[in-house]
């Protein structure tokens, strides 16, 4: 099959369970090939039913859905898919068997060799647990022994959703660790997480959905400029109630206490400009602070209070 420049493109995409209850509502994606792409969004904005239908385990009442430049269809699908691994939910294991024979099992059902089950459990840090009883495993090498299932086909795309919810700080450095490699290698990931501070350490590619709409897409760098944008300054002055009013408009403002008031910039360049005209209107400062000092808050605002 020919390289394609996005090995995910979503248009439009609409699902419901109900008329009055809109789940996707004309979502659009496009996942570059060999990005770390990561899909974010609040708990219930869409994320994992948008993994659903990506993999036709559910069907949108409109929309399009294309993988390797492929338009999902019945007569397609499982050509298609044979080229894509996923781990959603937890990892559906054989808890009377070891992880080895769990992978011996996943191998007989998608007809490939055993001979594969040695590469990915060194792919995913478990050779030593490998004859270990899985249901003796810890949540992180549950996850590790499905994310090993979902890489016996040596797929050119992987799917997770949420795949680090529930670990410890251990697990989650291992689970990002193993994405990062596997990305040298070339392949193309697609992971959710309603954590941005975990998708920032390893994302190439954002896109953050709400409401079912996807509300940011593009590079993490872009999403950090976008940080850079329209954010609020906390100022502490002894007269911040006689500054507000001689800002006359020229600044979005809004008093929070007796010393304390909140301006509204358009880019964080105006900063200096600000503290420049502050100066001049005689206000008397006792600290300048963006309030915006990472995505999180970025974040927050994007999925929370975007019409």
């Amino acid at each position: 099959m020919p390289s394609h420049p996005f090995v995910i493109q979503v248009q439009d995409l609409e699902f419901s369970y109900t008329a009055k209850q809109q789940i996707l509502n004309k979502l659009n994606l496009s996942v570059p090939e060999s990005s770390i792409y990561g899909f974010l969004g609040a708990n219930g904005a869409g994320k994992s039913t948008t993994i659903r239908s990506i993999l036709g385990l559910l069907k949108p009442q409109a929309g399009k859905i294309s993988l390797f430049g492929m338009e999902q269809q019945s007569a397609n699908r499982m050509p298609i898919l044979r080229k894509v691994g996923s781990l959603i939910e937890d990892p559906s294991l054989y808890k009377h068997l070891s992880g080895y024979d769990n992978l011996k099992i996943a191998c007989k059902y998608l007809n490939l060799p055993t001979s594969r089950i040695g590469e990915v459990l060194e792919l995913v840090n478990l050779e030593k647990n490998s004859r270990k009883i899985s249901k003796e495993y810890s949540t992180g090498m549950k996850q590790r022994l499905g994310l090993a299932i979902a890489l016996l086909p040596d797929p050119d795309l992987l799917i997770l959703d949420e795949p680090t919810n529930g670990l410890d700080p251990t697990g989650i450095i291992e689970i990002r660790n193993i994405l990062k490699h596997l990305h040298e290698q070339g392949k193309t990931i697609f992971l959710s997480s309603h954590l941005l501070s975990e998708i920032e350490k390893i994302a190439t590619q954002v896109g953050i959905v709400k409401d079912g709409k996807t509300v940011f897409q593009g590079a993490i760098e872009d999403l950090e400029n976008l940080r850079k944008k329209n954010f609020a300054v906390n100022i502490v002055a002894s007269n911040s109630s006689e500054i507000a009013g001689k800002l006359n408009g020229k600044y979005p403002s809004k008093i929070l206490g007796s010393e304390n008031m909140q301006i509204y910039l358009d880019e964080r360049e105006a900063l200096p400009v600000l503290i420049n005209d502050l100066v001049n209107m005689g206000a008397r400062l006792y600290e300048v602070s963006p309030q915006r000092d990472n995505l999180e808050e970025l974040f927050i605002d994007l999925t929370t209070n975007q019409a």
